[in-house]
């Protein structure tokens, strides 16, 4: 199949900067209609075959490690100081290393600041859609991942961490406790294989049963004969004329040579830390404080779910690294109940790490006798992962550093997180409940583990229904900008307790279509 190209000069396309859950789909969505896109991606493009099932190989070949900062009061900070988070810079973006948890977040979690009343110090604002306005979406994005347990696909099967979970959540009188709802193949689909449990779910799948816009979106996008990918291009900046309309991207190639690529409409989709990074790199005279700034909000209300892990040491040998790594949940506290001493919920999700992680993540900086005794234990541990709804607040956000620069030129990210009070009583009131879990089912002993660098990174550029509270619209289209757009989980108006792929999916889906409708009706 010959690759399409564009020229450079070409203003008639839709520019989309990331190609992870939100641009990736948002690419095929747009090609399905007819629409050309230029498709940019930081990171170089590779495949089920040169996928490695090495944890520390992987990490290199994989992760975004350009230097970041870490500020603030998160402990990250101080144990990885330069990898905020853990996320991906490769064609696909963090699709590749996604642990393929795909839930719908609750309809009380689109209006926290109505169910959740004004919390001392959270910066909470209702979303302006529904998840009335986006069950279909939701329908449509399940479909396109695969996702099990809806549409009458089976769920996975329970590996032995799952089962240990499931002995003690049930034990304790927990109801909602399954394999999840995963968007791993449970049976061939969509020219897809079904999962077999490799156990290397972080690294991405070499069985290609995980989705993942890499070898899925990407591929049916470029067979419409309708995109170009340009894989080793990181944009720079976004560019506008002196009206203030969006008019291209400045990027560097893969030479580090430095290019502009005309657009009718931009769409930036490169995380929660580099699409706030790359607006308010593309300030101007117009646009002193940013590209989309006028409200002040861009790269503010930075979330990660509130997170941390149990690891339990059972009596006899459990081998969790065997298996899907997060085929398993306890959904029951994911409800919001003041009564626990906390404004929103948590759940509780299987996981495993292999020795090179267990080693830096189980106690990061320690070492001697109590160390390695408990990593003695790791053939008998099993492990689960929390992620709750964290408060979002202003200063916890994304900012350009004052001095330091990147290789192109462009400022680095400085990202600043402390946990809001309500993030520790969650957390603490997991770590209990994931304890009590283990300790029903015979637990040597247990393990509270800090957050890992985030995974889950939202709400930097959030949605809101009056342009001075936020940044985008419901439809993800930029308050100040008419023909710029935001795609990613950035545009969450509050965290939620779900794992976001799937809602940032079914956004990009709800988006393509309005732009669309927009393109035919010349509005943009």
């Amino acid at each position: 199949m010959a690759t399409k190209t564009f020229d450079k000069s070409d203003d008639g396309v839709v520019v989309i900067v990331g190609s992870g859950a939100g641009g990736g789909t948002l690419a095929h969505e747009l090609c399905l209609r007819g629409i050309d896109v230029v498709l940019f991606e930081a990171g170089a493009q590779q495949s089920i075959e040169s996928y490695v099932n090495d944890e520390w190989a992987s990490f290199s070949q994989l992760a975004w490690l350009d230097n970041r900062y870490a500020k603030g009061g998160w402990r990250v900070a101080t144990d990885f100081p330069n990898l905020p988070a853990w996320i991906c810079k490769t064609v696909g973006g963090t699709t590749t290393h996604w642990a393929g948890a795909s839930l719908r977040i609750q309809e009380h979690e689109f209006k926290a600041r109505t169910h959740y009343g004004d919390v001392d110090g959270a910066n909470l604002l209702d979303w302006p859609i529904t998840l009335a306005d986006l069950e279909p979406y939701y329908a449509k994005a399940e479909s396109k991942l695969g996702v099990t347990r809806t549409n009458g696909i089976p769920g996975l099967p329970g590996n032995n961490n799952f089962k240990v979970m499931y002995n003690g959540a049930t034990k304790l009188g927990y109801k909602t406790v399954h394999t999840g709802r995963m968007a791993i193949n449970s049976e061939p689909r969509d020219d897809r294989n079904a999962c077999q449990q490799l156990g290397f779910c972080f690294q991405g799948c070499k069985m290609g049963a995980k989705w993942s816009t890499l070898y899925s979106e990407i591929p049916k996008a470029l067979a419409t004969g309708r995109l170009e990918l340009r894989p080793n291009s990181h944009v720079l900046q976004v560019l506008h004329d002196d009206g203030g309309k969006v008019t291209g991207v400045l990027y560097a190639d893969e030479k580090g040579e430095r290019h502009e690529q005309k657009a009718r409409i931009v769409a930036v989709a490169g995380n929660s830390i580099e699409s706030p990074r790359l607006l308010l790199n593309s300030a101007s005279s117009k646009f002193p404080d940013g590209l989309a700034n006028s409200s002040g909000q861009v790269g503010r209300n930075y979330m990660r779910h509130t997170t941390g892990s149990v690891y339990a040491a059972m009596p006899e040998p459990v081998r969790m690294w065997r298996g899907t790594t997060m085929a398993g949940i306890i959904q029951d506290e994911s409800h919001h109940d003041e009564k626990r001493g906390f404004v929103g919920g948590y759940e509780m999700e299987t996981i495993s790490l292999g020795v090179p992680f267990m080693a830096a993540f189980l106690d990061p900086g320690a070492w001697g006798p109590d160390f390695a005794r408990k990593m003695e234990t790791y053939e008998n541990m099993a492990g689960m992962w929390i992620v709750g709804e964290d408060m979002p607040q202003a200063d916890n956000r994304v900012t350009l550093h004052a001095s330091e620069k990147d290789p192109f030129g462009m400022p680095v990210p400085v990202v600043s997180f402390t946990d809001h009070p309500n993030d520790a009583a969650m957390r603490e009131h997991a770590y209990r409940q994931g304890e009590a879990v283990y300790d029903a089912v015979g637990a040597k002993a247990t393990y509270r583990v800090t957050p890992y660098p985030s995974t889950h990174n939202l709400g930097t550029n959030r949605m809101s229904e009056k342009p001075e509270d936020g940044v985008v619209n419901s439809y993800g289209q930029t308050h100040d900008v008419k023909n710029l757009f935001v795609s990613d989980g950035s545009q969450f108006t509050t965290g939620a307790t779900e794992n976001p792929t799937l809602t940032i999916v079914s956004l990009a889906i709800r988006q393509a279509e309005k732009m669309a409708d927009m393109m035919g009706k010349n509005e943009i």
